[in-house]
């Protein structure tokens, strides 16, 4: 369990966990917690270190990034808002 001033409350992770979960097609259980995910996103993106310096109490780097990436891509509805752009600000208000 990990506890960094970049986390965010399980309680503001269930306002966009919706949205996070639909960037990537669901065709069998996750394994992982992608609350684990978001905040090691969020760890690297607000502390500016590189992805492989991720502490090892959050998933592996390589799964961060990927989801990284994943959350990064412009949507194609018109909004030209990342999904990652799109929850922080949900965040924000």
């Amino acid at each position: 369990m990990h506890n960094y001033p970049s986390d965010i409350s399980r309680e503001e992770f269930e306002i966009i966990r919706e949205d996070l979960e639909k960037a990537k097609k669901k065709t069998k259980p996750r394994q992982i917690d992608l609350y684990d995910v978001f905040c090691g996103v969020l760890y690297v993106v607000k502390g500016g270190i590189q992805w492989r310096m991720l502490p090892s109490d959050f998933p592996k780097w390589q799964l961060c990034y990927y989801y990284f990436r994943l959350w990064s891509a412009k949507d194609n509805n018109g909004s030209n808002e990342s999904i990652l752009e799109r929850v922080l600000k949900k965040l924000l208000k």
